[in-house]
């Protein structure tokens, strides 16, 4: 990039600030855009397939880094070794999310597609870049459309292989993370009327209908229709805070 004026670094630079692209896209797109900003940004978002145009062969090698020696794919110790380059504590909820953008299909686990095609989706292509993009990532919990996009991605994600239900205690622990960016006041109670009522795997249809439960009804349960179609278990948790008082009747 030393040989641009200073307007095109200028450009390169906003490019990279707005759309998270490398400097190898961003330089690629202006030039092809003429060096007009605003064009470069409709080539950009018109023709996601650009992203391709990054460094593979650097993924490739960052890949290879992380590989596990006996297994095609990342496992649990190359992704503590990612974590720690990327300055992140492995059971921060960011690496959920990074997961979610990887497509990744089980919990510690990347295949090579999923590690090459998260980087790209992210527009990526150096550890220090992922550094930079990892407030950004971060702040997608705060979007409830991709909020719940991550929630119902988690359920598969953190399931065992060949079970169609999440363990219980992993069930637990994925709810206590997530809510507790939601800041759904009832969680504790909700955790705890299931380890004392429940205690068996959970169903795809009750992890989902939680969800919808917790955006639509509000903590006081004023707005909550007994004769709605929630799964038995939701119905039982709203009897259960009555009877214990934590909310009042009616």
């Amino acid at each position: 990039m030393s040989k641009l004026g200073r307007g095109q670094r200028d450009k390169v630079q906003q490019f990279m600030a707005i759309t998270g692209a490398s400097e190898k896209v961003a330089l690629q797109t202006l030039k092809a855009s003429d060096w007009h900003l605003e064009g470069a940004f409709d080539v950009f978002y018109s023709h996601p397939q650009i992203k391709s145009f990054m460094d593979t062969r650097h993924l490739e090698e960052l890949y290879n880094r992380y590989k596990d020696p006996y297994a095609d794919m990342i496992l649990a110790d190359g992704i503590t070794l990612l974590c720690n380059d990327l300055q992140v504590d492995p059971q921060d909820i960011v690496m959920l999310v990074i997961s979610w953008h990887m497509k990744a299909a089980t919990m510690c686990e990347f295949t090579k597609q999923e590690f090459i095609g998260g980087w790209q989706s992210l527009g990526v292509d150096s550890l220090e870049k992922f550094r930079e993009r990892i407030p950004y990532i971060r702040s997608e919990l705060k979007d409830e459309q991709k909020f719940r996009e991550i929630y119902i991605f988690a359920f598969s994600w953190a399931k065992e292989k060949g079970q169609k239900s999440l363990a219980f205690d992993t069930a637990i622990g994925m709810w206590q993370l997530l809510f507790a960016e939601k800041q759904w006041p009832l969680i504790d109670h909700w955790c705890q009327f299931l380890q004392a009522r429940h205690n068996k795997a959970i169903s795809r249809d009750t992890w989902a209908q939680l969800l919808e439960f917790v955006r639509t009804v509000d903590p006081q349960l004023t707005n909550y229709d007994a004769e709605g179609a929630w799964p038995y278990l939701i119905d039982e948790f709203v009897e259960y805070l009555y009877e214990n008082g934590i909310v009042p009747r009616g």
